[in-house]
């Protein structure tokens, strides 16, 4: 079941006079400056002098970049936007014995995806992502989100050459992200991320998901938020199923298809706390704040604003850096009045059990 910990209130910043409080956060991914992308090829580039020590600096200067950039555009959590990281399961299966590599695969059209095999069994080695957590620490002013990619997708988006199911695949990847999510929480790390897109595309396969959530929560303290992405889908059907996940909170991307789905999540309760998409990641247009409060109060008929965190539909990699910018600057600002608007009367919040199903909340 939801792990119902009592773990938001540690986020709140200081000195934040609201007497309501909606966390802002964002999903991972941003868009890369582009002397980062030259920086990459340029290591790889065999008539360059350009050399790992070098690029080591550039994503070091990257991840302080964005790092200030979500800070300034006042999100209360805040993550490097993932400068080290090309492709949610390549960097990981990089870093696990027991996957390689050999050559990339067409997806579609002229898209390829460097996909890995797993030839023997998974282990545990040195962590994945302490140094990076501890980079982004020190430069931060603002508590440190980290995103992993779940097992299910980095054993569903591989192929499996060496276990007999994808299942059994996903659950030893669970024990060493679990080992992971330990060391991450030994460093300081209070707020976790699992990344789950392939459960998306294989709804059925939710309980194996939810399985390996138990292994990755198993021993870790309840004052570790613990929250799950699943990138946009059919959410009725993985419905209410989730509120026995081991979570805190369950991110959703609803802001793409206008909310469509909002009435899945009415009955019965949502037991996690919510955190909604208001801004969408796959359109360059820059929501107008007006737009932005409109989206947030939909997560205001699923649960009371202490268990809302607000944040884009997904990651923002594929985005114009600066209509990135814009989406979160809008998006805090959005959250902000809002907050100014529930404490004084002017949002009625109705009772989730009795909430209106696809219709907004009305403020004065």
């Amino acid at each position: 079941m939801s792990r119902n910990a009592n773990n938001r209130a540690q986020f709140r910043p200081e000195g934040h006079d609201a007497d309501h409080f909606l966390l802002t956060t964002v999903v991972g991914s941003y868009p890369k400056p582009k002397w980062l992308n030259r920086a990459n090829d340029l290591v790889d580039d065999e008539d360059s002098t350009f050399d790992d020590n070098n690029l080591t600096e550039a994503h070091d200067d990257a991840a302080r970049l964005i790092t200030e950039e979500h800070e300034h555009a006042g999100l209360d959590t805040v993550v490097d936007g993932e400068m080290r990281r090309e492709e949610m399961v390549e960097y990981f299966a990089h870093r696990v014995p027991g996957y390689e590599f050999n050559g990339p695969v067409k997806v579609w059209g002229h898209n390829y995806f460097n996909k890995p095999s797993v030839v023997s069994e998974v282990e545990y080695d040195d962590p994945w992502l302490v140094d990076e957590f501890n980079f982004t620490t020190d430069v931060s002013n603002r508590p440190v989100k980290v995103p992993i990619t779940g097992p299910y997708t980095l054993a569903r988006w591989s192929f499996n050459e060496a276990y007999d199911t994808e299942e059994d695949l996903a659950y030893d990847l669970a024990e060493l992200v679990n080992e992971e999510v330990s060391r991450l929480v030994d460093a300081g790390a209070k707020y976790i991320q699992i990344d789950e897109p392939a459960l998306a595309t294989t709804p059925d396969d939710y309980a194996i998901v939810g399985e390996s959530l138990e292994r990755i929560v198993d021993g870790i303290s309840a004052d570790v938020r613990i929250g799950l992405h699943v990138c946009y889908g059919d959410y009725s059907r993985i419905y209410p199923e989730i509120n026995d996940f081991p979570i805190d909170e369950f991110d959703l991307e609803l802001c793409n298809d206008g909310y469509e789905q909002i009435e899945v999540f009415t009955d019965p309760s949502f037991e996690p706390d919510l955190a909604l998409g208001v801004v969408d990641a796959h359109d360059a247009t820059v929501e107008t704040v007006a737009e932005i409060k409109q989206n947030i109060k939909y997560g205001l008929e699923i649960v009371p604003p202490e268990r809302l965190t607000i944040s884009p539909d997904c990651g923002l990699k594929l985005l114009p850096r600066e209509m990135a910018r814009e989406k979160m600057a809008n998006m805090v600002q959005a959250t902000r009045e809002i907050e100014a608007e529930l404490d004084a009367g002017k949002i009625e919040v109705p009772a989730v059990e009795d909430a209106p199903v696809a219709s907004q909340v009305d403020s004065a």
